[in-house]
């Protein structure tokens, strides 16, 4: 498991699915640093891992990223770590389309594709 703050290869990313899920890799997102924890069983380790280093836990969403998907379809927004009805978000998936764009953007930056 690792925090990624600087772009990480698909090759990177592939080796890590490989490794533990076979087609994807968990990570989990922090939209107000702008990094993301990866390659962790669960997203609450992953989750864990980011309140240690700092992050506030509303600003921690779970993904799941798939390298070989294409530009479609290859980040999917579930986690039981989204389901946060305190936050207004009352399922497993990132409901609010603003917050799922903010992921993506960050994925996007640290994934080099």
């Amino acid at each position: 498991m690792e925090i990624i703050s600087e772009t990480i290869t698909l090759v990177r990313l592939r080796e890590m699915a490989e490794r533990r899920f076979g087609d994807m890799v968990k990570a989990v997102v922090d939209v107000e640093r702008g990094i993301m924890a990866v390659d962790g069983e669960l997203h609450a380790d992953e989750e864990e891992l980011l309140l240690t280093d700092g992050s506030a836990q509303v600003s921690l969403w779970g993904i799941n990223i798939y390298p070989d998907a294409g530009n479609e379809g290859w980040i999917e927004f579930d986690s039981m770590i989204n389901l946060r009805p305190s936050q207004g978000n009352r399922s497993r998936d990132v409901e609010d389309s603003q917050l799922r764009q903010r992921i993506v953007e960050i994925v996007l930056r640290l994934v080099a594709l």
